[in-house]
Order: structure tokens, then sequence, then C-alpha cells
């Protein structure tokens, strides 16, 4: 059973380290290429899960769709805090 007075660890199969980094700028650069605020467009698909918020231009959609979710917000957050 969980004990609730202690913090769980989120440990997941590490992939290759820069891979989600790759689709990330990948996509981005589709999406601003078609228009769109690529900005609104993750987070919409971050949020959501659904694949329709990224372009299927330069294969964006498919790129994205090989990482989970939870390993392109980790990506995010640890380039966040390592600019600091």
């Amino acid at each position: 059973m969980n004990d609730k007075g202690h913090t769980q660890f989120f440990k997941k199969p590490v992939k290759e380290k820069n891979e989600a980094r790759l689709v990330l700028e990948e996509v981005y650069e589709a999406l601003k290429e078609k228009g769109y605020n690529p900005t609104y467009q993750l987070v919409g698909y971050l949020i959501s899960g659904d694949p329709t918020y990224i372009t299927g231009h330069n294969n964006a959609r498919k790129l994205i769709g090989r990482l989970e979710r939870d390993e392109l917000l980790e990506e995010m957050v640890n380039n966040y805090f390592s600019q600091k």
C-alpha cells in the first residue's frame, strides 16, 4: 500500500537523451512554418493528448506521437531549469 506521508519517485526507462528535444524542435519548426503559434499548439497537445493540435507538415504529428507526453514535459522542465 502507498504511504501517504512519503514522496513517491517517478522513474521511467531512459530513451536516447536528446530524442525528446529533437522531436520538440522539429515539431516547433513545422508548426511555425504552417503559421501556427507553436507554444499554444504544443500546450493544447500536452494538456489534451489530442494529436490534431500538431500539424502533419514534415511528419510532425507522427514524430510527436513516438514519445509519451510525460517525456516531452520532462524535457521541457529540464530545459527550463537548466537555463537558470
